[in-house]
């Protein structure tokens, strides 16, 4: 009997990590679509300056990457990689790049770069399995990274090619969660290294490592409150605070701001209070109760003293700030309306913006039907990571509410909550169909049994004497005299066959269709690269685009390596990366100042812009128009933008300059400020006469929908230089100076 036990204990762990493996390979398998109908390149804009570092580094080197000035960022003022960048994406790139050419597997980095991302899905999977199975158990887990594996707002960040810092750094927060929970559990100092780790290599990837730096404070001060201080907390929230402070001020883009930024002086609190209440808990089990009563009183005169004048040094610390010690970015997660009203360049930006309910359907489908119940079911059987995972899961539908990005840290913990929901759902239909089947039969084996009239006699006789027995109560006289009553009574059959059957064939469609949801969201909504665009045509086919790669292989191979390229921020990394041209600004957006005078440059008129981008020796001026083909994420829609930001500064830049009783505009009710403008000059300059629609006049403009205002359009200090085949990017050369004569 208990060889058989044996093998089937293996047979099952056999099938379990067979099941496991066959995620992970569907987690990197579903993203690589955008390969296998586009071609292996990299996506959107931030990814281009992490392949550039990546290159750079696999040439020079991590220490001179570390310490590498980049001139053609930001001129005049150039750029600190080493100090502002989170390398954690970078390093592990390089670093997959030189063991796969230590083994002599050849390999180009813009191949490692396009495939991280795929392949640490399939690590976060893993991740989500070991947090589930230390909550609810294996089924649960596997559930769990099955659903993250394929959750379509994670794979908008991590399909092949996008190549970005939650491409590794969702991994590292489902990571250290998981490890959290698993030092809960077991209280090993040995795993509290690991965690300890993970949390290093989560600061070192992304500037979303502030989250797990408050989330794990909430918890430990509730487990506290709610009575759950044990030793095992203690292993796993204190050696974090302490050696994890370290680890991030060693890192050069944080720094003091470890110790010197409000986003962490929640942590320290939780650290303080930890030791204090472990000190409570000590003295209260050694000394007697009237010592320890003498003695709280004593220390909670003196805590309350020192806490006193640890708020007060830290208020006055704080309010030295105008943000009170709090980033830009972090003020716009408490208050929503922060960035609109005094930080325009974090509101410009699309991924910060609330999302709208229908985000939450496309990007977690069906899993948001089964979160509440997965609440439910963590706080009805409540545990130490339960208890987390109820956390983890209100906090993240908040911060989710607040910035669409944030829908990455919203995408595991829905994962995780309703994978503990369906798999609670599941055991409960399968345990009933099983008691129900095996009742059922029992039922119909004793009816068999039960034959002729010596049975029937026999059965009178032993009713007969069940009722003279003194000792029959009435509870067991009912049951004697309706044996067969319905079992669906009893707690190990509490849904009847059945509805049980209709349950778990309706959970089964729902992941179906959750299943083919994601397959549709990977292959047709987030696997097309920003870089090359493409348009349906009547017999089936795709119309491709490659605008983008066009202009920036003309200049690369058209302009003086030194030339200088305006263009709004947006396109500042894609020009270094591909172009290998300096900028004046890009996605980094760290110098507000600066981004706000190439916006007043593009909102002035022609002459006043000319002289700014002298001042800024600008050569060329590069803008993104899609009024012919129809590409709507063009500068002219992101010209108010411009104006805001550029006015942020300087006050001359008014908005309602560029309104018509609050309409914005450039057809002919357009703004004399407006057509004036040296952005709308440079998208429009020989508009005017081409015909872009059937039955539409002349210079009718496919995005807005209307005709131009100005369609003669003539240029005096700038001159066209290139324009892309369908009009999506236009280049224009700046002139020199004129002659004296």
């Amino acid at each position: 009997h208990k060889r058989w036990v044996h093998r089937n204990q293996i047979i099952a762990s056999c099938l379990k990590y067979f099941t496991l493996l066959c995620i992970m390979v569907m987690s990197t398998s579903i993203r690589l679509f955008s390969v296998v109908k586009y071609e292996s390149v990299i996506h959107e804009f931030d990814p281009y300056f992490n392949y550039r570092v990546s290159q750079f580094l696999t040439k020079e080197g991590f220490y001179n990457m570390w310490n590498w000035f980049d001139e053609r960022t930001w001129y005049p003022l150039g750029r600190v990689i080493g100090g502002t960048v989170y390398p954690g994406l970078i390093v592990t790139a390089g670093s997959m790049y030189r063991v796969l050419h230590f083994f002599n597997i050849p390999i180009n980095i813009q191949e490692v770069c396009v495939f991280t991302a795929p392949l640490f899905s399939a690590f976060c999977a893993l991740a989500c399995f070991g947090l589930v199975r230390e909550v609810r158990g294996d089924g649960a887990g596997l559930l769990a990274a099955a659903a993250v594996g394929m959750v379509p707002s994670y794979i908008s960040r991590s399909v092949a090619g996008s190549y970005d810092n939650e491409g590794v750094a969702i991994f590292a927060l489902v990571n250290v969660f998981f490890l959290f929970v698993k030092v809960l559990n077991s209280g090993s100092l040995l795993w509290a290294m690991g965690l300890v780790a993970a949390y290093g290599y989560m600061v070192l990837s992304w500037g979303g490592y502030s989250f797990v730096i408050n989330l794990l404070p909430i918890y430990c001060l509730v487990a506290i409150v709610t009575g759950r201080l044990t030793s095992r907390l203690y292993v796993a929230f204190a050696p974090l605070i302490v050696i994890g402070t370290l680890l991030a001020a060693s890192i050069p883009v944080i720094g003091f701001n470890a110790v010197l930024m409000s986003e962490h002086f929640g942590a320290f609190l939780a650290w303080a209070v930890l030791h204090v209440a472990m000190a409570v808990r000590y003295l209260h089990g050694s000394l007697s109760p009237r010592h320890f009563r003498l003695l709280v009183t004593a220390v909670l005169a003196g805590a309350a003293a020192a806490v006193a004048a640890g708020l007060v040094a830290v208020v006055g610390f704080v309010m030295r700030s105008p943000t009170y010690g709090w980033t830009g970015r972090s003020l716009s997660l408490l208050d929503p309306t922060y960035a609109s009203k005094y930080i325009p360049i974090i509101a410009s930006v699309s991924e910060h913006q609330p999302p709208q309910w229908t985000s939450y359907i496309m990007d977690l489908h069906v899993l948001v039907l089964f979160v509440p119940a997965g609440l439910i079911s963590c706080y009805t059987r409540r545990s130490d990571g339960a208890l987390f995972l109820i956390l983890y899961g209100c906090t993240a539908v908040y911060f989710s509410g607040v910035m669409v990005r944030l829908m990455l840290v919203l995408a595991p913990a829905t994962c995780c909550l309703a994978s503990v929901a369906i798999s609670d759902l599941l055991e409960t239909c399968c345990a009933s169909i099983k008691t129900g089947l095996f009742k059922k039969k029992k039922k119909a084996t004793d009816a068999s049994g039960e034959g002729g009239a010596e049975g029937a006699a026999a059965a009178g006789s032993s009713g007969e004497a069940a009722d003279s027995t003194p000792s029959a109560t009435p509870a067991k006289k009912k049951a004697a005299a309706a044996p067969h009553a319905s079992s669906t009574s009893s707690p190990g059959y509490p849904i009847p066959v059945v509805s049980a059957a209709a349950v778990l064939a309706l959970v089964g469609s729902m992941l179906a269709l959750y299943v083919m949801h994601c397959i549709h969201a990977s292959s047709d909504m987030y696997s097309s690269p920003s870089i090359v665009l493409q348009s349906p045509r009547q017999d089936g086919s795709v119309y491709v685009f490659d605008d983008f790669r066009e202009a920036y292989a003309w200049l690369r191979h058209n302009t003086h390596p030194d030339a200088k390229v305006a263009s709004w921020w947006d396109y500042g990394y894609q020009t270094t990366a591909m172009a290998n041209r300096s900028v004046i600004v890009d996605n980094n957006t760290w110098n507000n100042t600066h981004i706000a005078t190439v916006g007043r440059a593009m909102a002035s008129n022609e002459t006043e812009a000319y002289k700014i981008m002298r001042a800024l020796d600008v050569d060329y001026a590069l803008v993104i128009f899609g009024g012919l083909s129809g590409y709507s994420s063009d500068d002219i829609n992101k010209f108010l933008w411009m104006v805001r930001i550029g006015g942020g500064v300087f006050p001359v830049v008014k908005e309602e300059d560029y309104l018509n009783n609050g309409e914005y505009t450039v057809g002919t009710r357009g703004t004399p400020t407006m057509l004036n403008s040296i952005m709308y000059k440079m998208c429009y300059y020989d508009f005017g006469g081409i015909m872009t629609e059937h039955n539409q006049p002349a210079g009718f403009d496919r995005v807005r929908q209307y005709e131009i205002g100005d369609k003669n359009v003539k240029l005096e200090h700038l001159e066209e230089a290139f324009t892309s085949e369908h009009w999506i990017v236009r280049i224009f050369k700046v002139k020199d100076l004129a002659n004296r004569g």
